[in-house]
């Protein structure tokens, strides 16, 4: 059976407010993006990259085990499962901020951690960072892009519009899997590159 709606219906005060978050979110990450604040906080600011990783890897399975426990009709368990997904992707969301504050721009197959990358270096890594720029231009539109349709697809589940909650459910679903899933792969392979800050 399906749950109760969990909020009351107003499209209007809704669609402003997903509106307003996400604009808000996509203008923060764009400015912050290109800023850095040299503070030294006693700790490698990388730290926050391993975060992100970790809570989109978190996310992955918290997004296929709602998928599963939806297709057993256990909509509770669904619900709770992505409430919590939408919860570490707030917190991905901070940690990623503080990540790009703090540690500035990383460049993919810098070996020798010097900021420049060299041709030489770019032989050594070859043909890896062309895939390495594949994925992250598309990681990078689909994560700008993705932020409205999970609230937009989450309101209709709340407020108990299921047709309509499946129906963006499938764009929704496999667009936040796909951001998270190389988000991960994206970190492992610019990980190495990274220097102590």
């Amino acid at each position: 059976m399906l749950p109760e709606p969990s909020i009351k219906k107003d499209d209007k005060k809704a669609a402003i407010l997903i509106w307003v978050v996400s604009i808000v979110v996509f203008v923060a990450v764009a400015f912050l993006a290109s800023k850095k604040f040299d503070i030294k906080l006693g700790f490698d600011v990388h730290i926050f990259a391993l975060i992100n990783a970790i809570l989109n890897s978190i996310v992955v399975m918290l997004l296929i085990a709602a998928l599963l426990a939806v297709k057993q009709e256990k909509y509770v368990l669904h619900k709770n499962l992505m409430l919590i997904a939408i919860v570490l992707s707030v917190l991905f969301l901070v940690s990623y901020i503080c990540h790009h504050l703090l540690a500035g721009e990383t460049r993919f197959g810098d070996i020798n951690h010097d900021g420049i990358l060299s041709d030489d270096e770019k032989v050594k890594v070859g043909v890896v960072r062309y895939i390495y720029f594949i994925l992250l231009f598309t990681h990078i539109p689909l994560a700008a892009i993705v932020l409205p349709f999970i609230l937009f697809t989450a309101y209709r589940a709340l407020i108990g519009e299921y047709p309509q909650h499946k129906k963006l459910t499938r764009i929704t679903w496999p667009m936040w899997l796909y951001v998270a899933v190389t988000g991960v792969i994206v970190y492992l392979m610019i990980a190495p590159y990274y220097t102590l800050k």
